[in-house]
């Protein structure tokens, strides 16, 4: 199972006054660290390393979640530094942890799926990077991509069109060459290293079946605490 990239690094302000004093991976969900439950699903679905980016009182989580065995992880931890880099700048800063290839996704997404089968398809794709898309239909957030028989025909998270059907799930494969275009100097934002690639065909994509979860707003954590409460099936 290949590495995942998980990006923490955000000064989530619209969880404030819950994140004025930690970072929002630590958010309480069903009485715990959101982090922690992230991390069991991970651990759950087969991952054994993930890299933590951090930025925004980033110490707290490596204090917390430490190596990562009790999570069944091998953790690491790669830091923004003085200046925000962006998503994209703090994967491009965190490449040296992760090798050749390897997943991302939001710190504050719990993304019920099938990682194994992803990694697959995005290993057998030969492409750069891989989005995973849900048929979003608008109800979830904005739909943002136009997927069509296995391919993504359009994505813009700022521009939408009636055709945008789908919304990018959250969870991304790249091989880091996908990442020589990133400046140093600068913030870069992920989204436009998805554009990139679909200019260049040279992005893959696979839909995944059931919603996401996210901890970004109070509404998104009830729904994540009410759905972690629903007895497994």
């Amino acid at each position: 199972m290949l590495p995942v990239a998980i990006l923490a690094g955000g000064l989530a302000t619209r969880l404030r006054p819950a994140t004025e004093t930690i970072p929002k991976a630590l958010v309480p969900v069903n009485g715990e660290p959101f982090l922690a439950h992230q991390l069991r699903l991970l651990s759950g679905s087969g991952v054994r390393e993930a890299v933590l980016c951090l930025g925004y009182r980033g110490e707290q989580i490596r204090e917390y979640a430490g190596d990562g065995s009790r999570f069944g992880l091998h953790l690491n931890y790669s830091f923004d530094g003085p200046q925000l880099l962006g998503t994209a700048g703090a994967i491009r800063r965190a490449l040296p942890l992760l090798g050749g290839s390897f997943f991302l996704l939001y710190g504050d997404s719990y993304l019920p799926c099938n990682y194994r089968a992803v990694g697959q398809s995005f290993l057998q794709s030969g492409k750069s990077g891989l989005m995973t898309v849900f048929r979003n239909e608008g109800q979830w957030d904005a739909s943002n991509v136009e997927y069509s028989q296995g391919r993504i025909l359009a994505y813009n998270k700022v521009v939408r069109t009636p055709r945008m059907r789908h919304i990018d799930y959250g969870l991304g494969v790249f091989r880091s060459a996908a990442f020589d275009g990133v400046p140093d100097s600068r913030p870069h934002d992920i989204a436009a290293v998805y554009q990139d690639l679909l200019g260049r065909a040279d992005l893959a994509a696979y839909e995944v079946p059931n919603r996401f979860y996210e901890i970004g707003s109070f509404e998104g954590i009830r729904e994540l605490e009410a759905f972690l409460r629903e007895p497994s099936p």
